[in-house]
């Protein structure tokens, strides 16, 4: 009896102990399955600023620009030097040099024919007076033989009537070369004074044409007036649009560069209809330039236009746009 019991506690205990090990392993697999890791993606959520970017392309533009043009008084010129588009200058620095040669030649030219007209001027005086002094000596003998011929005249009652008649055609005669001697002196000094007043005209052409010459060649260099970015001024001439370089030729007031007061710098950009909605006014906005890949600027949009437009191409317009304008602020990379 007392075997069967031990032999029944013996049997218990193996029991209770297998239990123990599974129970044991059960509650280890369970805490290692629930700190094990999920295998699928996963992200923290958190509260945080959303931010919504809309991109689009536009061009800069400023309101005020101070034009750089070539001398208008100097007529064609040759380009020496000039600085290179996007250059940086300051106040005072060279940004165009022209050849000097023609206009100290015209210069040259232009004194010597002021000259020449200041001596035809002093000439046309002189001969003026000289036939002014030859036209009053006729006058002077055709009043005296007018009254020579008067007096003779005034016989006709102490002569025959044939004597009488002659005598009074010749006071016809003497009066009328009186009356032809005082219209040439008339017409003479009309005519003295339109001569004298053409060399006076000439001599002013030639005195503006020499202040003309003198201003241009003060312009030959022509320099910045403002600190600034230099902006070469694309033309139209025969061989195609283009900048001007070192050996163009200009003509008189031809524009050649700009400088933009970066100050009035915008850029105006053109927006989707349905990007409208995603604009307000003193939104800010960054600003990246194609020129200056390396820098980044910042701004705010001033003003939105309220009314739309098309921009046709092809075969039809494309679809409604707005005009959008941000102005930049400072151009100092972020």
């Amino acid at each position: 009896m007392i075997d069967r019991l031990h032999r029944l506690w013996s049997q218990r205990k193996a029991a209770v102990v297998i239990v123990v090990l599974v129970t044991s392993g059960v509650v280890l697999g369970a805490v290692r399955l629930i700190g094990h890791s999920p295998s699928v993606p996963t992200l923290i959520i958190q509260r945080g600023e959303f931010v919504d970017s809309v991109e689009f392309r536009g061009e800069i533009k400023a309101l005020k620009s101070i034009g750089i043009n070539a001398p208008a008084e100097a007529g064609e010129l040759q380009i020496l030097k000039i600085a290179a588009d996007g250059a940086q200058v300051k106040k005072g620095d060279a940004i165009v040099e022209f050849d000097k040669t023609k206009p100290q030649q015209e210069l040259a030219e232009f004194r010597s024919g002021y000259k020449s007209a200041e001596a035809e001027i002093d000439q046309a005086r002189a001969q003026s007076r000289l036939t002014e002094e030859e036209d009053s000596t006729a006058v002077i003998k055709a009043r005296y033989d007018v009254e020579v011929a008067k007096l003779d005249a005034s016989k006709k009652e102490i002569v025959s009537r044939i004597e009488g008649a002659e005598a009074q055609l010749k006071v016809s005669d003497a009066e009328q070369k009186l009356h032809e001697a005082e219209q040439k002196l008339a017409s003479d000094r009309t005519a003295s004074k339109a001569t004298i007043q053409s060399k006076i005209d000439a001599s002013h052409k030639a005195a503006y044409d020499v202040q003309r010459t003198e201003r241009a060649l003060t312009r030959m260099a022509l320099v910045a007036p403002i600190t600034g970015m230099v902006s070469l001024i694309r033309t139209w001439r025969p061989e195609g649009e283009s900048a001007f370089k070192p050996g163009d030729r200009t003509w008189a007031g031809a524009p050649i560069a700009e400088l933009p007061d970066v100050s009035t710098l915008k850029v105006s950009a053109r927006v989707e209809e349905t990007e409208r909605g995603r604009l307000a006014l003193q939104q800010g906005v960054s600003i990246h330039m194609d020129a200056i890949a390396d820098r980044q600027f910042s701004g705010k949009i001033e003003n939105i236009s309220t009314i739309p437009l098309q921009i046709l191409a092809g075969d039809g317009p494309f679809p409604a746009t707005l005009i959008s304008e941000s102005h930049l602020i400072r151009p100092t990379p972020d």
